[in-house]
């Protein structure tokens, strides 16, 4: 029989799937939301797709990554990666479908993200009995971790557009407000101890969404819109690169779990 403290040592002994929580976490998050923006307008907008289409290819492209993330047996960047920037990009095209296309606006279709977000934390808690975000090994929590980073990636796409165009504060106005959020979170992360660690990653994870969604498009919209109307297409290769210079920075600075947690064992 499996008792309590068989299913603490199981989660303490098995290989974690995602990143240690650092700064460069962090950026990299940052860096695929705003790729995110920008892929997903370049398939939908320049290659004029259409958000419909380009939300379908983006999530095959997310099946896709999805499967060999949950089939891999620790962290491996490059995949873990592959399958946020896939969340982004649909966040980002069914963000657009659901708020354009189908016409719900963007108070309507984030209200409703925000509640499937908290539903989906909920679920999380009463199922797994918490909410991870620093150790994910078991396939439940695996589950609730990517389910609830896609949801909470569509959610930062409605947001980041109602900051912008319904709120009046523009693109860069935007970036500043969710820039200033999460600043508040991090400070909060740092010197309190009093509000829960889960809570403040989600959150955080939440507001890098929009975050990024409103530099993406302060980079690559026309000018009369408040953008600096760069390419979409060359302006999301050049936000890969970066992101892969951060992450052979964060291979560099051991700052995967897995290694944190063989360091920790020798």
């Amino acid at each position: 029989m499996t008792t309590r403290t068989d299913i603490a040592f199981q989660h303490d002994t098995l290989l974690s799937k995602v990143p240690a929580v650092t700064a460069t976490f962090w950026l990299a998050k940052i860096l695929a939301t705003t790729v995110g923006e920008t892929g997903g307008d370049a398939l939908s907008m320049t290659f004029n797709l259409g958000y419909a289409v380009a939300t379908l290819i983006f999530l095959a492209f997310f099946a896709v990554t999805l499967t060999l993330q949950v089939r891999a047996d620790r962290y491996r960047a490059p995949v873990y990666w592959c399958v946020v920037i896939a969340t982004t990009t649909v966040g980002t095209t069914l963000s657009d479908f659901l708020d354009r296309t189908v016409g719900l606006g963007y108070v309507a279709s984030s209200a409703a993200l925000l509640l499937a977000v908290l539903a989906i934390l909920f679920a999380w808690r009463r199922v797994c009995g918490r909410i991870e975000y620093a150790h994910i090994a078991r396939p439940k929590d695996e589950v609730f971790y990517w389910v609830a980073i896609l949801v909470s990636n569509t959610l930062g796409t409605a947001l980041g557009d109602f900051a912008a165009d319904s709120a009046g504060l523009g693109f860069e106005g935007g970036a500043l407000v969710f820039a200033g959020l999460l600043a508040i979170v991090a400070v909060t992360w740092r010197w309190s101890k009093r509000v829960p660690m889960s809570v403040l990653f989600w959150s955080a994870y939440v507001i890098t969404r929009p975050l990024g969604a409103t530099l993406g498009d302060t980079l690559t919209k026309a000018h009369a819109q408040g953008g600096l109307a760069l390419d979409r297409v060359s302006a999301s290769l050049t936000i890969l690169a970066a992101m892969a210079i951060v992450l052979v920075l964060q291979r560099l600075g051991a700052g995967s779990a897995p290694q944190a947690a063989s360091s920790a064992a020798d």
